[in-house]
């Protein structure tokens, strides 16, 4: 198979022509391409993660348009190259290398960042301090919950970040979904609610979305969420399964409608049809992304074509997951005009340029679309069944997460990752087998493989339950392979939840400086209701 070709001419730019692109107005992705660990060790405030090992799947996620402006960096000028190769061969016909990477950044005085969703979490801290947020310790939360106070607990997170790790009584509402969902919760409009989330992002933004709402109930932020929860000794419950309702009443319904609507008249936040959404799509020069604002349920029940997914509540924590340009424009609908006015009023203060799609009557009925396949010219690599392995001889490659690969693997199966792919050196007239729980993840891979003529490389997408099953004799590495290794994982974020004191504090305190590291243009770039 022919490897990417890594003496592509692709053009430079220098930080500080970078640092004036990045607050021109003008659109511009700028992605770090490096793996996931390398990337919340420290990277740009604005770059979006887009790692080597999945590069073609999520640069036309994240970057739909192909004249888009592009910076991007990598750990070397090598895979700089490489990766603008890529790009080129998909299409980009706009794209740059940062002079130096990140190390020329720091060299011009320009701060990095470590951590993950910098923009979202920063302004999650300017808005506490321009709004004033109400906090609630954990001590004062836990006394009143053993005294019985009336009081409800709200989690702003997803159900399945819920069910890991939740206060006692807490009651899952994702932040997306508590404009719509608060009054069938909380009928009486004299108990105090409380917000929560696992750090202090989505408890802040989800007591002030419901403040700015004008809900007239006593609202509160968990300080700290479930980290300031645990550092204070008290019991966090694992797998409950309390959760928001699925429906709301007419009056409910209406009263909420109402509330949203005025808030988002007082951002001007314009509404569309849908031949004013068309022709903003069809715009020459832009990026418009299209989000439906629901739960995971109702998505997989039918959306409007081309709209993609977005619970809410992450679309607000977690932007650069959701759009990798900065400067693009977003489109929001939902079922109940509710939702999505009050997610949009958020994205609009994060600085971006949204509107609302008002598509009518029984326009979310198309299915969502499928995932789409790796683009390119490369026949997909041909599948083997676990039972099939049996029979031995192969190279095993196991190319899954690193964490999932300490946590069990095939016994002789070696990690790798497509960075790593060249080193891969079968024997004479030795097949490989590549062991792996995404196809796309596994062809992008062989692509960069230099193998002898006529090496035959399959893929198995059987995952653990299928190797004990077929009595294949497995291992469990919890050292290896070593931490320095395992660039796709980010340990500074997952310790916090591991029972690690010291991280979950490192954590706490990393979130509440952000705001001291950004710099005046980066501040400038937030817009608050006054």
């Amino acid at each position: 198979m022919k490897l990417n070709d890594s003496n592509h001419d692709c053009r430079g730019v220098e930080p500080a022509v970078l640092k004036s692109w990045l607050h021109d107005g003008k659109e511009i992705a700028l992605l770090d391409v490096r793996e996931h660990g390398l990337y919340g060790e420290a990277h740009l405030f604005y770059s979006v993660n887009v790692p080597y090992s999945r590069l073609e799947i999520e640069a036309l996620r994240l970057v739909p348009g192909k004249a888009t402006r592009i910076v991007l960096y990598a750990e070397d000028a090598e895979a700089s190259r490489k990766a603008a190769a890529v790009l080129a061969g998909l299409g980009y016909a706009n794209a740059h290398v940062l002079d130096g990477g990140i190390e020329a950044w720091r060299r011009q005085g320009y701060a990095v960042f470590a951590g993950v969703n910098l923009p979202s979490k920063t302004f999650g801290e300017l808005a506490e301090h321009q709004y004033h947020t109400p906090a609630i310790s954990a001590q004062e939360l836990n006394r009143r919950i053993a005294e019985g106070e009336k009081l409800v607990v709200l989690d702003g997170r997803p159900f399945p970040e819920f069910q890991k790790m939740s206060i006692p009584t807490a009651i899952c509402c994702p932040n997306g979904e508590l404009a719509l969902r608060v009054r069938d919760l909380v009928p009486d409009e004299k108990t105090p609610i409380v917000i929560n989330c696992a750090g202090r992002t989505r408890s802040i933004i989800g007591a002030q979305t419901l403040i700015n709402l004008g809900v007239p109930n006593p609202v509160y932020a968990l300080e700290n969420g479930t980290q300031g929860w645990y550092l204070n000794g008290y019991t966090l419950e694992q797998g409950q399964t309390r959760r928001h309702g699925f429906d709301t009443t007419e009056e409910n319904l209406a009263a909420a409608r109402e509330r949203a609507a005025k808030l988002a008249r007082r951002l001007g936040i314009a509404g569309i049809d849908v031949e004013a959404y068309r022709g903003l799509a069809n715009e020459d020069g832009r990026n418009t992304f299209l989000f439906v604002v629901c739960t995971p349920e109702e998505y997989k029940t039918g959306t409007f074509p081309g709209a993609r997914h977005a619970a809410g509540g992450q679309l607000i924590q977690a932007t650069d997951q959701f759009v990798g340009v900065r400067g693009a424009r977003l489109v929001l609908l939902d079922r109940d005009g509710v939702r999505a006015p009050v997610v949009a009023s958020w994205l609009a203060q994060l600085g971006w340029d949204v509107c609302l799609l008002d598509a009518g009557n029984g326009a979310l009925d198309a299915a969502p679309a499928a995932a789409p396949a790796v683009p390119g010219t490369l026949p997909r690599i041909d599948s083997i069944r676990v039972r099939e392995l049996r029979e031995g001889g192969a190279l095993l490659v196991d190319i899954r997460s690193s964490m999932d690969y300490r946590k069990q693997h095939i016994a002789g199966a070696g990690w790798s990752i497509r960075k790593l792919a060249t080193d891969v050196v079968p024997d004479d007239g030795q097949d490989i087998v590549l062991l792996a729980d995404d196809a796309n993840v596994a062809e992008l891979y062989a692509r960069d493989m230099r193998l002898p003529q006529g090496t035959r490389v399959h893929v198995c997408l059987d995952g653990a339950k299928a190797w004990q099953e077929a009595g294949l004799p497995l291992a469990s590495t919890p050292d290896h392979p070593p931490n320095s290794e395992c660039i796709d994982f980010l340990f500074f974020v997952h310790d916090r939840h591991e029972g690690n004191r010291e991280a979950a504090q490192r954590y706490l305190d990393w979130e509440t400086n952000l705001v001291n590291q950004i710099d005046e243009q980066e501040r400038a770039a937030y817009r608050f209701l006054s």
